[in-house]
């Protein structure tokens, strides 16, 4: 007896949701194999990872911290992907709106009043999607390609940034260190429940998943982003520009990522360091893929994400497993997920072989 993959009709609705839970589940089963085989305890190890920061109530609040940039990158990317507009540099453009917004806090810093953290936020928005827009403009008029461009200028972000931070921004009373003045409490994120470290950044990623996913589903926008993606030809014939949409789809991931680095910058940095980048831009990809590249997937995505970052530091100080293990296990669940996709247009079939049937 054989199988053989047979291509379905149409994609499997029920495989597309089940897929990201079996690919969580396996990358588990084998994590907990491969570190065995390491010498680390590999159950301990999953769940370290995986459910400590579920069972223990004080971690709580730091998956709201780290889920908060991963969800609000990572909507963003979703709508670039599913217009087939492959931003790939969504951790420059995060640096890069942490910039801005720093720009303006800068500016700021001796003024008062409600009006200056909005005011960085909508900086690092338009820092973000200013960065995007190089790209978009290079795809649209030469026809280079976004993986390239978007993924090199993630590194002309971080020099500009370590520029600034070791040059003309870093603060006469840091004491030699490379960063910023910190930010004021107007220029800082607020705090939503008192006593912890929850954030506004984090209400403010799921109005963007809510609102994302609103008019990708209800508006002609997201109608045209859809018909780019699926068929170029087909939405050009129907009265959609490729070239807008790619740099529609640009300039929306874009500025999320830049939102998402002002936050990190007035929240959990208070300041612009030279270790500001954090692998979230690159992280928010898995985030994207796992969440199916719908916004309110990307919601439970980021937070399963988030679960891996916090359980892994949890995992350093009680069984020594190095950080990078964490890197392993997100690594390990993307390539799970990316072959699982292969269910969502194929199916096992049974077959019989050729000399099976001449017999017959």
């Amino acid at each position: 007896m054989q199988f053989q993959l047979e291509k379905r009709p149409a994609p499997s609705r029920t495989m597309r949701i089940v897929t990201p839970f079996a690919a969580v589940a396996l990358t588990m089963v084998l994590g907990a194999i491969v570190f065995t085989l390491l010498g680390y305890d590999g159950l301990a190890a999953v769940r370290e990872i995986f459910f400590t920061p579920l069972t223990n109530s004080y971690k709580w609040q730091d998956l709201a911290v780290k889920a908060t940039p991963l969800v609000i990158i990572a909507v963003g990317l979703s709508v670039s992907y599913r217009a087939n507009v492959w931003n790939i540099g969504a951790e420059g453009q995060y640096i890069v709106g942490a910039i801005a917004g720093t720009g303006v806090g800068l500016l700021t810093h001796t003024m008062t009043g409600p009006w200056i953290f909005p005011l960085m936020l909508l900086a690092g928005i338009a820092g973000g999607a200013a960065y995007a827009a190089i790209p978009a403009f290079l795809r649209t008029q030469f026809k280079v390609n976004e993986i390239l461009t978007t993924l090199m200028l993630t590194y002309v972000s971080v020099q500009l940034l370590n520029y600034l931070v070791f040059g003309p921004w870093k603060s006469p009373t840091s004491m030699g260190q490379p960063q910023t003045v910190l930010f004021s409490a107007d220029q800082s994120q607020p705090y939503i429940i008192p006593g912890t470290i929850v954030q506004v950044g984090t209400p403010i990623a799921i109005v963007v998943a809510l609102l994302v996913w609103f008019v990708m589903s209800r508006s002609v926008f997201g109608f045209q982003v859809r018909a780019v993606g699926a068929s170029p030809a087909a939405a050009r014939y129907g009265g959609f520009s490729a070239n807008r949409t790619v740099w529609l789809a640009l300039l929306v991931s874009g500025g999320l990522a830049g939102l998402a680095g002002i936050l990190e910058a007035t929240g959990p940095f208070g300041r612009l360091v030279p270790q500001f980048p954090t692998n979230y831009g690159f992280t928010a990809i898995i985030v994207a893929f796992l969440g199916r590249l719908h916004p309110l997937g990307v919601l439970i995505a980021g937070t399963a994400l988030a679960i891996t970052f916090v359980g892994g530091e949890v995992a350093q100080t009680t069984i020594q497993l190095p950080f990078a293990a964490v890197g392993i296990f997100q690594a390990m669940m993307l390539f799970l997920l990316l072959a699982g996709d292969i269910f969502v247009r194929y199916r096992f079939k049974r077959s019989v072989p050729e000399a099976t049937r001449a017999a017959a």
